[in-house]
């Protein structure tokens, strides 16, 4: 049986992060991922993006991961444009808040990729790739999970980070709540005829969100949350119908659009669990909270959890042990308010814009406005959208 001071299970970006954020700080780690490693990018473009907040592009700096990422596929968010379903409109400008960027989009393969490249290069960390959990016992002093093919890792923490339908959450009796959205999002990626000049754009519709993510060079990539039967009708379209129904719905703000990458879609849902801890257990990432994407903020919360949760290991004192219940406390209290902001506001903000009520309308769109004339409010978005 090995023995390890914290077993992660899940390999993607956040468990991947921990890991990462872990490694050389003289701890004995294990990352038990049920998926094959991740395989080195192409020259194609992925379909799935992320909007990385300039705070955790520092701890993924921290961490060492940044420096191995391809500049030439890193675009920064210099200035947003939010326009609501009556002409509204909220715009956030980098230079005027005092930042050189409001977000860094990058394709989730490559940072996957690069993550992984850093952790096989660990001493103190052993990979258990294509690796099915089987089995979760805790004891007073530490955890056993057994795996499919037999072996037996013995923890002192266990560490969810296997999303959405956690495994490790369900063993640990650590209930979740879901309510979905009736929507899917639809992601594809566009060569575009104007240049994007570094901005995103959002759109609130009657038949979704639809917001435009720049790429680099003349490239975006589309992420359409849309209710269920418009996502399938964008699913069935032509590329050139769905270029042209893209470009009408984002008011020709970038011209004419070629089709990159063939949409995709996933459905989306709020998910709200009753606790972060576990005896001889926590939860990071998806396993612990899931929200709307309208405002990209879904892998940003899970890397706040996951740096968050290397620093209460990091700095345990005397206290050898990474399972003592007072340190995931810590961890846990550092994290619930911002888990419950971040779904208070995408959740209220899906429910107002996506609801025909009479009188609504008018109400969200001056609101929208009026945050867009009061500049205190507009720092304290800001502040809140950098991490």
């Amino acid at each position: 049986m090995a023995n390890f001071d914290v077993i992660i299970v899940g390999g993607g970006l956040v468990g991947a992060g921990l890991a990462a954020a872990l490694a050389n700080n003289g701890l004995k780690l294990a990352l038990v991922e049920a998926g094959a490693t991740p395989s080195a990018p192409g020259a194609d473009w992925d379909q799935r993006v992320y909007a990385i907040s300039p705070n955790e592009a520092a701890f993924l700096e921290q961490c060492g991961v940044w420096k191995r990422l391809d500049e030439s596929r890193v675009e920064r968010v210099e200035a947003m444009e939010v326009y609501g379903d009556t002409g509204a409109r909220l715009d956030f400008s980098a230079y005027q808040s005092g930042v050189r960027e409001l977000a860094f989009i990058l394709e989730s393969g490559r940072l996957h990729h690069a993550l992984w490249q850093g952790l096989e290069r660990q001493d103190d960390l052993v990979l258990f790739g294509s690796a099915w959990c089987a089995s979760f016992t805790c004891g007073d002093d530490d955890a056993v999970l057994g795996l499919a093919d037999g072996s037996t890792l013995r923890g002192k923490l266990i560490v969810g980070a296997d999303g959405g339908n956690s495994w490790v959450r369900a063993q640990a009796g650590i209930a979740a709540t879901t309510r979905a959205y009736g929507q899917m999002g639809v992601v594809a990626n566009f060569e575009c005829e104007k240049p994007h000049r570094g901005i995103a754009r959002q759109w609130f519709r009657a038949d979704g969100i639809l917001a435009y993510l720049p790429l680099p060079e003349r490239r975006m990539s589309m992420v359409w949350s849309a209710w269920d039967a418009k996502a399938q009708t964008l699913l069935a379209l032509s590329p050139q119908a769905l270029c042209d129904e893209v470009a009408q719905a984002g008011q020709h703000s970038l011209g004419e659009l070629r089709l990159v990458t063939p949409p995709a879609a996933f459905p989306l849902k709020i998910q709200k669990v009753g606790r972060l801890i576990a005896p001889r257990c926590a939860l990071i990432g998806d396993a612990a909270h899931g929200v709307h994407p309208l405002a990209g903020q879904g892998v940003n919360l899970g890397l706040r959890d996951a740096r968050e949760l290397a620093q209460a290991l990091k700095n345990r004192g005397a206290n050898p042990d990474c399972g003592d219940h007072a340190l995931l406390r810590r961890y846990e209290r550092a994290r619930r308010e911002d888990i419950l902001a971040v779904q208070m506001v995408t959740d209220g903000l899906q429910r107002l814009f996506g609801s025909a009520v009479p009188g609504l309308g008018r109400l969200r769109n001056t609101g929208l406005d009026l945050a867009n004339r009061l500049a205190p409010l507009k720092k304290l978005l800001v502040r809140h959208a950098l991490g």
